[in-house]
C-alpha cells in the first residue's frame, strides 16, 4: 500500500520510498524516511494535493510523490 491510499483521517508508517535520484532526495528532505507515521489530514477539493502531517509540521505532497512512499 502507498501513501496515496491512505484515506484522509488516519495514520500510516513509512517502510520505503521507491522513487530515484532527486525525486528520492527531495521526499527525504521533507522528512519522510523509513519508520516515520505519517497523518493524512485531508485533501484538497479536486482530491490533488494531499495534506499530511509528518515530524510535528504539515506538509502538501502531491499524489504522485505519495505513490512513492510505501506504508504499512
Amino acid at each position: 500500500m502507498t501513501l496515496k491510499d491512505v484515506k484522509i483521517g488516519h495514520k500510516a508508517v513509512v517502510l520505503r520510498l521507491t522513487g530515484e535520484g532527486a525525486v528520492k532526495r527531495r521526499i527525504m528532505d521533507m522528512g519522510i524516511t523509513k519508520g516515520i507515521e505519517v497523518y493524512v489530514r485531508k485533501a484538497a477539493p479536486l482530491g490533488d494535493p494531499i495534506e499530511i502531517t509528518v515530524r510535528g509540521y504539515e506538509l502538501s505532497i502531491r499524489r504522485t510523490d505519495a505513490d512513492m512512499i510505501e506504508v504499512q
